[in-house]
């Protein structure tokens, strides 16, 4: 065995750490470098000539390009995410509520339809019973 070594003879325990940290740093410069540039480019006050120069600078400096502009707009990023949620979540519950409205409206106007047929006598009391049940079984 003069040609094999041992991977654990020549990466101890120390050395583990210092690579699980640096990927950990990694992972956590590119979270943060996505999550500036997503920012320039949902960001409506900036034009697109200042959405072009941030993301010049970035790609030019990356880590003082995103250190200058999570100091100089941070505070901004925060509230655009909080509004860009906050609009979701009302376009959701508008969406449920109106496809709530319009699953629960279109059997309750079946109904009424069905009611004002009879009661106009243009169906019998058999034939509105049996379009009655059809729609609650729906």
């Amino acid at each position: 065995m003069d040609g094999y070594e041992l991977l654990a003879d020549d990466f101890p325990l120390l050395n583990a750490f210092w690579t699980m940290l640096w990927f950990f740093l990694l992972v956590l410069w590119l979270f943060l470098l996505f999550r500036v540039v997503g920012d320039v480019f949902r960001d409506d006050s900036l034009g697109g000539w200042g959405k072009a120069a941030w993301i010049l600078f970035i790609i030019v400096l990356p880590y003082l390009g995103v250190l200058v502009y999570l100091i100089a707009r941070g505070r901004g990023l925060g509230e655009r995410e909080l509004s860009s949620a906050l609009a979701q979540r009302d376009a959701r519950d508008a969406y449920l509520r109106q496809s709530a409205s319009a699953s629960s409206g279109s059997h309750a106007d079946e109904l009424a339809k069905l009611s004002d047929l009879k009661n106009r006598g243009e169906l019998t009391q058999g034939e509105y019973e049996q379009a009655k049940a059809k729609i609650l079984a729906a």
